[in-house]
């Protein structure tokens, strides 16, 4: 027993060193196989890292090391598990995007460069305010600029943006009406140029008119007028500057946030003139009422004159007749300030022909509603004060003056009745076409009816004429039962893209001085390029 017992232990113990023997020949052979694998994947990885460092812009086959690991790690744990390789293990393969690191890194920097220009540039607009031959230089250096960017050609851009977020913080911050007649010279110059450049592509007009609804304003004629060839300027050397008039061949198709940008310029013209225009306004009207009516003492019939009533008469004219001057004098200041910041003479014109425009109603409405007013003495007075504001417009030149003297039509012509002698021999003809031609009948007939003589007691107007007046306006307000004998005041914005396109024939933005800022700085080289040859 004990004989066999040793022979079945040394059986035992010979299959034992056979199946050692071979476990160690198949850790050999994992060994070996992993150490290939991993020298692979090695191989594989220093290919990925140069396809990454030459990126190509197509879609490349490539081997993933991430998708082959899991599949090696499977193969050797079958061949642990069996005890033989089962093959070469697969690599997977599969298609990815190989990212552009170095175009990225290009872009990237492109657009860096691309902002601190932008930064430096609006720094110019808010700082640089000085005139270069009689030019807002800001504005050609902007406009400049965004040529030389291709801001104008840009499908999306925020310079646009930035330029309206400074103008419009340098308007609202304006402290003094100097600093609102320089943007109104600088917006208005820069629009000129847009105008004379642009023009809408197909694709900008597709985009949602966002326009004011307002008509008769600026803002809305820009888009009908966008298209315009007849306010075109040729530009010579890639639109380096202004050369002459041209055809729409010659001008630039701007993209839609070129488009909105000079919808939003077009709004801030706007704004700046109108509230130039309004505050000229406010200060005269709070002079207007002490010009509205003679001084009680200058309305005594020369019948009970003394040496004392025409002495207290003579210094109450002439203390009136200050108010006439400081109107004068608030009119020569704005035309100053407007004239020191080189504001287009078209603009200067349509302000002064608002503003006259606004005392002729304010001083026709007064006349129709007080009766108080409607004295042959103050006619008097009115019309010594008219003629410091004609002698204002002859000095001034129509340059600046325009229509002004014109559109005191009806105040002129109503004081030109209550100062009229022997009113009651004019028949109806003669006061409507000869006498007040722009003056409606009931407009004449309430002036004539509510007519006194307080310096010589004459007559007004006779009888009969009063009688006919009196069955016309009847007539008339049946047939027109809203209208009014009152004037209204006109508060629109009279400028049109044509105005604007007519401003400055002569304007060339290529030949202006930059600032130091820019002329330190090498990427603004080419503000230099025309000034320097």
């Amino acid at each position: 027993r004990l004989e066999t017992n040793l022979s079945n232990m040394e059986s035992e113990n010979h299959v034992l060193r056979q199946q050692s023997l071979l476990a160690s020949a198949d850790d050999d052979n994992k060994t070996k196989q992993i150490e290939s694998l991993e020298s692979k994947i090695a191989i594989l990885e220093s290919e990925n890292q140069v396809l990454c460092s030459n990126p190509a812009p197509a879609v490349q086959a490539v081997v993933n090391p991430e998708v082959i690991q899991p599949s090696v790690m499977k193969n050797s744990h079958q061949v642990l598990e069996n005890g033989h390789q089962l093959g070469e293990p697969k690599m997977v393969s599969e298609e990815v995007v190989v990212p552009p690191i170095k175009n990225l890194s290009k872009q990237q920097s492109l657009t860096d460069r691309q902002q601190e220009n932008h930064d430096i540039l609006i720094k110019s607009l808010a700082e640089d305010r000085r005139y270069d031959n009689r030019r807002p230089a800001a504005a050609c250096i902007v406009y400049k600029s965004l040529l030389h960017w291709h801001s104008f050609e840009a499908e999306k851009t925020n310079i646009f943006d930035r330029i309206i977020h400074t103008i419009r913080s340098s308007v609202e911050n304006a402290e003094s009406s100097g600093e609102l007649a320089y943007w109104l010279s600088t917006t208005s110059t820069l629009l000129y140029l847009l105008q004379n450049t642009l023009k809408a592509s197909s694709s900008s007009t597709k985009v949602p008119n966002r326009s004011r609804t307002a008509t008769g304003n600026l803002f809305n004629r820009m888009v009908q007028n966008a298209r315009s060839s007849s306010s075109g300027l040729g530009i010579s050397n890639g639109y380096s500057g202004m050369v002459g008039r041209a055809d729409t061949t010659s001008m630039i198709e701007a993209k839609y946030p070129a488009v909105r940008f000079k919808q939003q310029l077009t709004a801030y013209v706007e704004k700046i003139y109108g509230t130039m225009r309004d505050s000229l306004k406010r200060e005269i009207s709070a002079i207007l009422t002490l010009c509205i009516q003679a001084p009680r003492a200058g309305r005594v019939r020369a019948s009970r004159g003394s040496l004392k009533s025409i002495h207290s008469s003579a210094l109450s004219r002439q203390a009136s007749s200050v108010h006439w001057q400081n109107i004068v004098k608030c009119l020569n200041h704005t035309l100053e300030t407007m004239n020191n910041n080189y504001v287009p003479p078209m603009i200067i014109r349509k302000t002064f022909s608002q503003v006259f425009a606004f005392m002729n109603v304010q001083l026709f409405n007064s006349l129709l509603l007080r009766r108080e007013c409607c004295s042959f003495s103050n006619g008097e007075f009115l019309k010594a004060g008219l003629q410091e504001l004609e002698q204002w417009c002859s000095r001034t030149t129509e340059e600046y003056a325009g229509t002004s003297w014109d559109e005191l039509q009806h105040i002129r012509q109503a004081v030109g009745f209550l100062v009229l002698h022997q009113k009651s021999h004019k028949t109806l003809e003669e006061i409507t076409d000869e006498l007040c031609p722009v003056l409606s009948i009931s407009q004449i007939y309430r002036i004539g009816t509510m007519f006194w003589d307080d310096k010589y007691g004459a007559q007004g107007l006779s009888q009969e004429v009063i009688g006919n007046m009196r069955t016309m306006t009847t007539d008339d307000s049946i047939t027109t039962p809203n209208s009014s004998f009152l004037l209204d005041d006109d508060s629109s914005i009279p400028i049109s893209l044509d105005d604007i396109a007519r401003l400055m024939l002569d304007i060339n933005p290529t030949d202006v001085e930059p600032p130091p800022l820019l002329r330190q700085n090498s990427q603004f080289h080419f503000l230099l390029q025309q000034h320097t040859d």
